[in-house]
């Protein structure tokens, strides 16, 4: 019991707030859960969670901008706003007319025009349209694709872990109510017994050892010990299951399970659980998208040290309503005009020693990510061996402990009727209580640790932690 209160630190919160609840807490409804809202309604409302949720939005989102490559990658798009003078010209032609606006660019003595003002505009665009890669674009959106399924996986990975913590942290709560009824029916007891002793220390002629009723209040103060341990650690149980769900000052939770049980899943071979493992595991899902983001990109990058074909586009448009538009081809007036063009463009990146360097980087990160994958189904086997081998313990440690409570309660049931028939001690009396009432924790202990190192199990082999309650 001790070690309860450490446990749920570690599993769950590593800070719980402390508030005064307890004088309002008659005034709180209480509503029952079952363990399948209570580990969905800690995981809406668990932030790591939606942390890692926010990791596959990232994760998407660098999937579409890979994907934008393939369609004008790079288009511009610049604009130019001012205020500029007009022009004008006093040449005339050999017949004596005015030069015509769209020949000014003939008068060598054009001037401005200071009283005549105007708004400039000009706008140009540029886009640049791959046609052959060798591959790098296509090899990027795979890479892209496979780093969005490792999000995923570790997402997966994350939710599967907390339903672990809040399946562990359920079953706490079932037993601190266990163990506090039985130290209430405890209680009651202790209180006759002592009642007991106290008449037998009035009759002079009682044969009772002094020594024993010093045994007796020892224990009866080591009982109100462990008696106030589990209340603090019911009410930190109740704390923290507040805090998970996040409920209101008005509405308290307790788990619709009465009783604590054995689950009824069985153990099978350990070949079973390794296999499952091997074949659902997030983390190896996760590291196989990883190697083949690595392959895909170590491809992406070996590709940019060829030569690639684009495409380029450009149009350029320019309007000054008090500057006149040149017909010439081969003049064009800046502040009023129109142009666009395309062209094939051949782009090769010269840095052939920087490409290499980078493309080595990238092999040695797949074959990083490779031997990362055997070393985690080297771990999960070392992993499924301590699991398996603590359930297995378990399951012999509560067997053997309901055997020996069914003989304990055999025993004080035995010590009672000698009492009762003036045949027996108070000492064996007191004695098989102790007992009993140690056992009778000992077995609600045993199995929630039972029922913790299957979900441990379930959980590390990779199995849905739904299954392990229909024994599956």
């Amino acid at each position: 019991m001790k070690k309860i209160l450490s446990l749920f630190i570690l599993l769950w919160l590593p800070v719980v707030a402390v508030w005064s609840a307890e004088a309002g807490a008659a005034e709180r409804d209480t509503l029952q859960i079952s363990l399948d809202e209570f580990i969905q309604r800690g995981i809406e409302n668990a932030d790591q969670i939606d942390f890692e949720r926010k990791k596959i939005q990232l994760a998407e989102l660098d999937v579409a901008k890979a994907k934008d490559q393939r369609f004008l990658p790079k288009i511009e798009l610049s604009t130019q706003h001012g205020l500029i003078p007009g022009v004008e010209s006093d040449s005339t032609l050999p017949n004596g007319r005015k030069l015509p606006k769209d020949e000014f660019y003939l008068d060598p003595n054009l001037e401005n025009n200071w009283e005549d003002w105007a708004i400039f505009t000009r706008a140009e665009v540029q886009a640049i349209q791959p046609i052959f890669t060798w591959g790098a674009i296509d090899n990027a959106i795979k890479a892209a694709r496979a780093g969005a399924q490792a999000a995923r996986e570790e997402f997966s990975r994350q939710k599967a872990d907390a339903r672990l913590r809040l399946f562990e942290l359920y079953y706490s709560h079932i037993m601190i109510m266990e163990v506090e009824r039985l130290l209430d029916n405890a209680s009651s007891q202790i209180e006759k017994i002592e009642e007991k002793i106290d008449e037998l220390e009035k009759d002079k002629d009682s044969e009772l050892d002094q020594s024993d009723i010093y045994k007796f209040r020892v224990y009866k103060s080591r009982f109100k010990i462990r008696a106030a341990e589990v209340k603090m650690e019911g009410s930190f149980v109740r704390r923290t299951w507040d805090e998970v769900l996040q409920t209101s000052d008005s509405v308290t939770f307790e788990p619709s399970d009465r009783f604590l049980d054995p689950i009824p899943a069985k153990i099978r071979e350990v070949q079973y659980y390794k296999r499952h493992a091997l074949d659902s595991r997030n983390e190896i899902q996760r590291i196989e998208a990883g190697i083949r983001a690595a392959k895909y990109g170590m491809e992406a990058q070996r590709a940019q040290a060829l030569p690639s074909l684009f495409l380029g586009l450009t149009a350029s448009y320019a309007n000054t309503p008090n500057r006149p538009r040149q017909d010439n081809p081969f003049i064009i007036n800046n502040t009023n005009y129109a142009s666009a063009g395309f062209g094939l463009a051949i782009r090769q990146n010269l840095n052939i020693n920087g490409i290499l360097n980078e493309v080595e980087k990238r092999e040695v990160q797949y074959q990083q990510a490779r031997s990362l994958k055997k070393a985690a189904k080297e771990g999960i086997a070392i992993e499924i061996n301590e699991k398996y081998k603590q359930a297995s313990l378990s399951k012999v440690k509560m067997e053997y402990t309901d055997e020996a409570l069914l003989t304990s309660k055999k025993w004080l049931r035995q010590e009672q009727l000698d009492y009762d028939l003036g045949m027996g001690e108070v000492k064996d009396l007191i004695e098989s209580l102790k007992n009993k009432l140690e056992l009778e924790v000992d077995m609600k202990r045993r199995i929630y640790q039972f029922n913790k190192d299957m979900a441990e199990l379930y959980h590390t082999a990779g199995i849905p932690l739904m299954n392990i309650q229909d024994g599956s």
